[in-house]
């Protein structure tokens, strides 16, 4: 799924840069009364629109990768952005003088004419400067978009760019709501400033799992953080679970790092409800989608029932109904409890241990 993810973004910033890539090449010869000599078609520029997007769409992948894997990640907004462009603009020379290279001692002296004409169009012509401004340009707007993305999710920036919640209307999901044990012990012990690198690192682990299993994070509640998926019968319940068991399973891979770095290994408890609910954008200043229904309060309370029952995950009879008989979950029927606050009783479950199928994946640069 990792590997998933990131074909996606591959295919997005080809395809992003080809598109960009073809409005400057066309407006650049709309200028001109002439063809420049390759050009025998107009399929011919659209070649070059492609062959210019495959290659910044590579280096603008391999720039992001690098900036996501190392220590670069760390650094501020401005330097990220600054590396990713200079990285974009040196690779591209890089490969442009490395093709006119080849094609020195390419064995077909024809071709050598034509590629030479191709590269050293976009070289040696006025629009040079005009092309280099433009490729920052065309940057900044992509990384602006990427930083949008990381700060309110791909699913609600399109969503609310087509107005989709600005009216309330109502959709059935499911949430999970994690929580981290003891955090306030764990939060005098360390400090604000170590606890606060500790939540980064948990939730770091999280977000390859959240990717896998396609879940959209909602909201992030200090070292707790709900995550949500719009119910389809069967799947959706499975995946809630699946990425609990994931994230725990990266947690314990990790588990040598975070005895080094704080001296325990953080453990979390987790709930599963779901239902109708109201979605909608709020604020003005500050927007974001925000659901509303008695599903979130039954499961914050649902949550806080691990502690005292000693269990790590809970679901509701709701969630046990989606799951279905045939699941691959064994269940503890914990029975009909009053939650607090709550006028009526629910029926409640424990998650006893998951299948062996179930593995995380993904990688984890600390941030220390």
């Amino acid at each position: 799924m990792q590997a998933g993810h990131e074909l996606r973004k591959f295919a997005f910033a080809v395809v992003a840069w080809t598109l960009a890539m073809a409005v400057f090449v066309a407006f650049r010869y709309a200028q001109n009364t002439e063809a420049p000599g390759w050009v025998v078609t107009s399929a011919d520029t659209f070649t070059l629109s492609l062959y210019l997007g495959t290659i910044l769409g590579c280096l603008h992948w391999l720039s992001n990768l690098i900036s996501a894997t190392s220590p670069i990640r760390r650094m501020s907004y401005m330097v990220i952005v600054s590396f990713k462009g200079l990285f974009l603009l040196i690779g591209a020379m890089l490969l442009i003088k490395i093709t006119l290279w080849i094609n020195t001692w390419t064995p077909a002296p024809h071709l050598d004419v034509e590629y030479n004409r191709l590269t050293q169009s976009l070289l040696n012509s006025p629009s040079t400067q005009s092309l280099v401004l433009y490729l920052v340009w065309v940057r900044l707007c992509l990384a602006f978009l990427e930083q949008m993305v990381l700060l309110v999710g791909q699913r609600n920036l399109i969503n609310m760019g087509l107005g989709k919640y600005h009216r309330p209307r109502q959709e059935q999901r499911v949430f999970l709501f994690i929580d981290m044990v003891g955090s306030t012990a764990h939060a005098e012990a360390l400090g604000d400033y170590r606890f606060s690198r500790l939540v980064q690192d948990c939730f770091d682990l999280l977000s390859s799992c959240v990717q896998q299993q396609r879940g959209e994070i909602y909201r992030y509640i200090g070292d707790a953080v709900m995550i949500s998926w719009k119910i389809k019968p069967g799947r959706e319940m499975e995946r809630s679970l699946d990425l609990y068991h994931e994230f725990i399973q990266m947690l314990y891979w990790n588990r040598h790092y975070f005895q080094e770095q704080y001296g325990f290994l953080p453990r979390f408890k987790g709930a599963v409800h779901g239902g109708k609910v109201m979605a909608a954008v709020v604020g003005v200043n500050k927007q974001e989608i925000s659901y509303f229904s008695d599903v979130l309060n039954t499961l914050a309370r649902l949550q806080d029932q691990c502690g005292p029952l000693k269990k790590n995950l809970l679901i509701s009879g709701q969630v046990q109904q989606w799951l279905g008989e045939n699941g691959k979950y064994q269940l503890e029927p914990i029975g009909p409890m009053r939650l607090k606050g709550k006028q009526h009783e629910i029926d409640v479950f424990a998650v006893v241990s998951p299948p062996s199928s179930v593995t995380g994946t993904g990688s984890f640069v600390p941030r220390s």
